[in-house]
């Protein structure tokens, strides 16, 4: 039995469900699409209107508000994928220290 882990047989890392991971990355978009909506149209096009369309001036609102916000998406995505990497290694770097420490 070593100190850290208990002994026994290694387990083995759990593989992702593709099902589970397609609902999740679903359930992602549409909550992405719909906070995307909602506050690129309450910035740019909230005003009552009398015409179906689009004025210019509100489409080009709607595509830079679009265009930010999912660059700020992409930013907040890359820093906790740098962050999961980081988490992963230090998780690694233990289990090498916990496997020099049961095999000395």
């Amino acid at each position: 039995m070593s100190f850290f882990g208990g002994g026994g047989a290694p387990q083995q890392p759990m593989q992702p469900d593709p099902l589970f991971a397609a609902q999740t990355e679903m359930e992602m978009y549409t909550v992405l699409f719909n906070k995307l909506t909602q506050s690129c149209f309450k910035k740019c096009a909230s005003r009552k209107h009398k015409e179906p369309d689009l004025h210019l001036g509100e489409m080009s609102c709607i595509d830079r508000c679009v265009a930010k916000y999912m660059d700020s998406q992409e930013l907040v995505g890359k820093v906790l994928q740098a962050a999961n990497e980081k988490q992963a290694a230090q998780q690694m770097q233990m289990q090498q220290m916990q496997q020099a420490m049961g095999g000395a």
